[in-house]
């Protein structure tokens, strides 16, 4: 079982990109487009992996992932996925429980290795 990935990001260019990439790799994917659908979509969609973009109308991917470790998602895996590429904000992101923090852009093969790592895959 390849596990369920949860793309939380509202540019729909990223997300057609990442949704077509985790589903090539045999992932089960959902998407949420601002940071009260993610939030919604772990309660009902129980993804094994998050990727959160932190620019998000709603809520930020900061906050959601604050909020999920807050409520106890401890075994969720997140990886914050955004063009917030500095030191600073990388280091707020982990601090805030993510399991990884990717910058855009990105290589897809890099995203697919790092999700595969983070889920055991090893695909």
């Amino acid at each position: 079982m390849a596990g369920r990935v949860l793309i939380a990001d509202d540019e729909p260019n990223i997300v057609v990109s990442i949704e077509f990439l985790m589903r090539q790799k045999g992932y089960e994917t959902h998407v949420a487009r601002d940071g009260e659908e993610a939030l919604a979509a772990v309660e009902s969609f129980r993804p094994d992996l998050v990727l959160l973009d932190v620019n998000m109308p709603r809520r930020d991917g900061f906050e959601v992932c604050q909020k999920l470790r807050a409520d106890g998602w401890t075994d969720l895996k997140i990886v914050m996925l955004t063009a917030k590429g500095r030191d600073i904000e990388i280091e707020k992101g982990l601090a805030l429980g993510a399991d990884a923090y990717v910058t855009k852009p990105f290589s897809t093969r890099e995203l697919v290795a790092r999700v595969a790592a983070l889920l055991g895959d090893g695909s």
